[in-house]
């Protein structure tokens, strides 16, 4: 959520960023809104101060003898008209925050303009497109080939949409994210946290999920409790409502499932685990410093290409335009992994700064060296997720035979297996 004393004193500028992300957002009704409820307040203050001189005066008829009915009549009014004008105020603050509730972030000043992902820019790839001297599959063939999952039986449990990891599949995904863990907890500094995988509608509204996205959400209507679509929402919510005591940065990482009504036509783009409902993640989240958010962005992407790196996995890194980031972000990179079975880049993560949007938001902030209360910066980012990093290790690793090379930093979370051999 924006600040408004920055819209107030900065419209051209807030019309501007929000321009480039096309938000219907109308600033003049919160201007206007936020012009209206000063002037309530002034009012207000003014007929306080008016009713306490008013008062003090009663006092003083009384002691003389006088009568008292007309001043206190008076007072009466103003304090009717206070009343009045304390709930004019709250309607107010109340239309306002709605409003602000459905603006997104200003991108950061380094974001380019854009319309959609077409506008996108390539900041940087990393290691070599695999090549192969026979006709590559893609990870359903190889998949099922293999034994790791089965589409069929999950369709007839829950639906299109829900993944059904078999053996060596569901050991794959288990031995990922311990080596994701291990890796963000004992390299990178993070302290691990294991939340709950349900939110209430404060916790969803706080991240940004909620309203705008509600109709991509789990809703548990019964309990007003949500499934998590990304271990972003209970990480930051550890801190709603609170001032943060600790040191910043806070570093946190946590492994969750995450459900989504993901959305997408049926086709090779949908196949398998490319696009599912319910899938498994590594995620981080930061608490910083806004004078250090940015430089603490770099690091954030740097942990989670560092993920993809020991793998082995050729990836790029994607800056995202004012029309493709998400809508609290002020600031997002995506990170694409090569998958040669489908020909193209898969996203597995996106690092995003929300500087103090969150926080704002969810009542979030710290104490800094000066001793004042400021909103902290939040930043999360996949560390990362787990259906195509699966169908990249999948693809990127496949012999002519139909086994699979396994990453050699994977292997010890294996028992030693060096690759996956197709089913006899």
């Amino acid at each position: 959520m924006l600040d408004v004393k920055f819209i107030r004193e900065n419209p051209k500028l807030v019309r501007a960023r929000l321009k480039t992300r096309h938000s219907p957002v109308d600033v003049a009704a919160i201007l206007e809104l936020d012009e209206r409820r000063r002037a309530a307040i002034t009012e207000g203050d003014r007929l306080k101060n008016a009713r306490n001189e008013v008062s003090k005066k009663i006092g003083e008829l009384k002691k003389a003898g006088q009568d008292t009915a007309e001043i206190q009549r008076q007072t009466r009014e103003m304090g009717e008209q206070i009343a009045a004008l304390d709930a004019q105020v709250r309607q107010i603050e109340d239309e306002q925050r709605q409003l602000l509730l459905s603006m997104p972030n200003l991108p950061h000043e380094s974001v380019p303009a854009g319309e959609d992902a077409m506008d996108n820019q390539v900041v940087r790839e990393w290691g070599h497109k695999q090549t192969f001297d026979f006709q590559p599959k893609d990870h359903v063939a190889l998949g099922e080939a293999l034994g790791l999952f089965d589409f069929e039986r999950a369709a007839r449990i829950s639906g299109a949409g829900f993944p059904l990891l078999v053996g060596l599949g569901a050991k794959l995904q288990r031995a990922l994210i311990q080596f994701m863990l291990d890796l963000h907890v004992a390299r990178h500094g993070y302290v691990e946290i294991a939340p709950p995988y349900v939110v209430g509608t404060a916790a969803m509204t706080g991240t940004g999920q909620l309203p705008k996205l509600a109709a991509d959400m789990y809703h548990v209507p019964h309990d007003d409790l949500w499934l998590i679509p990304t271990g972003e929402v209970p990480l930051t919510n550890l801190y709603r409502e609170e001032i943060i005591r600790a040191p910043l940065p806070i570093k946190l990482v946590a492994y969750t499932p995450c459900f989504r009504r993901e959305a997408g036509a049926a086709g090779q783009a949908t196949r398998g685990l490319i696009r599912v409902h319910q899938f498994d993640k590594v995620e981080l989240v930061k608490f910083v410093a806004p004078e250090t958010s940015y430089a603490e962005h770099e690091a954030l992407l740097a942990d989670a290409t560092d993920v993809l790196e020991r793998l082995g996995l050729a990836y790029r890194v994607l800056l995202l335009c004012s029309g493709d980031m998400s809508f609290g972000a002020a600031k997002c990179y995506d990170l694409e992994l090569w998958a040669p079975g489908h020909n193209g880049w898969l996203e597995v993560s996106s690092c995003s700064n929300f500087e103090a949007f969150q926080a704002r938001r969810a009542n979030i902030r710290w104490k800094n060296p000066q001793g004042k209360t400021e909103f902290v910066h939040t930043l999360n980012g996949s560390g990362v997720a787990l259906p195509r990093l699966v169908v990249a290790i999948l693809e990127n690793g496949q012999q002519a035979d139909g086994s699979v090379v396994l990453p050699e930093a994977l292997r010890p979370y294996l028992g030693g297996l060096e690759r996956l051999v197709p089913k006899t």
